[in-house]
């Protein structure tokens, strides 16, 4: 598939087989979102989702930070706006940068620095998040005097548990990574030298998965279930589906031949 072009304020690479990294680059604003970026990530994530090829994907920010969030000079630039005018603009700017969740693939947001506000959505938007040592974090939207967007308000309770949700959305305190890993608000903490290298690596033995079961665990888990009933009745239709697999097949040679398996999705 040939690669995308064009794109502003952010980079796709391709740094290990089966993986993809979007950067967002913007260091002089901390990769604040600007219009060409959030074009560029509706694009770029577009292309993703049509290549066969892509297997996990990776979202950091260039430079000191992941993501200072939106713009606050756009935020403020239209102070006669009606409710509704500006509804009509926020909707479109969420579902775009939301539109990660659509991957089928496991994603993973590589916190290499301070992801605030609706830079840390996008970060909880993603399946995994690992952070750097010394990042901050927070979603201090109410000392702008301003509501939670870009879904924080469902993401972030999914993610660390109402109370702790309460706690940062109420207070707007920012956290450190080690703070954020004891909240569950990330997974891992890293030391800064080598942490992109370091997610790339635990990237790559996520795309190395078998894909079928990766892609259905990742829809179970995404989409949640109302009782445990009916998680057996899932796991019931999407285990069959991969037994059923040439990966099953192979995934088992492989075990038995003590060797890392090698999964073609089919």
């Amino acid at each position: 598939m040939s690669e995308i072009s064009g794109l502003t304020h952010l980079r796709l690479e391709r740094p290990a087989a089966g993986v993809a990294m979007l950067v967002l680059d913007l260091p002089e604003m901390r990769n604040a979102m600007s219009d060409e970026m959030t074009a560029s990530w509706v694009r770029a994530v577009d292309h993703l989702a049509e290549d066969p090829t892509v297997r996990a994907v990776v979202v950091t920010g260039e430079g000191s930070a992941f993501c200072s969030g939106g713009n606050t000079s756009w935020l403020a630039s239209e102070p006669e706006a009606t409710v509704d005018r500006l509804r009509s603009r926020m909707l479109p700017f969420y579902r775009a940068w939301l539109s990660i969740r659509r991957l089928e693939v496991p994603t993973i947001a590589a916190i290499n620095g301070p992801a605030i506000g609706a830079g840390l959505a996008v970060a909880l938007a993603c399946d995994i998040r690992y952070a750097a040592r010394g990042a901050r974090m927070g979603v201090p939207f109410l000392r702008l005097g301003i509501h939670p967007g870009m879904a924080t308000t469902y993401l972030l309770p999914d993610v660390v548990g109402p109370a702790a949700a309460r706690d940062l959305l109420l207070t707007g305190r920012l956290v450190d990574a080690d703070e954020a890993l004891g909240l569950g608000l990330v997974s891992r903490v890293i030391d800064a030298d080598g942490f992109r290298d370091q997610v790339l690596a635990t990237a790559a033995e996520v795309a190395a998965t078998a894909p079928i079961a990766s892609r259905l665990t990742k829809t179970a888990l995404q989409r949640g279930h109302a009782s445990i009933e009916a998680g057996l009745d899932w796991e019931a239709l999407a285990q069959p589906v991969t037994l059923a697999t040439a990966d099953l097949q192979e995934g088992i040679r492989a075990a038995q031949e003590k060797r890392a398996p090698a999964f073609e999705g089919r």
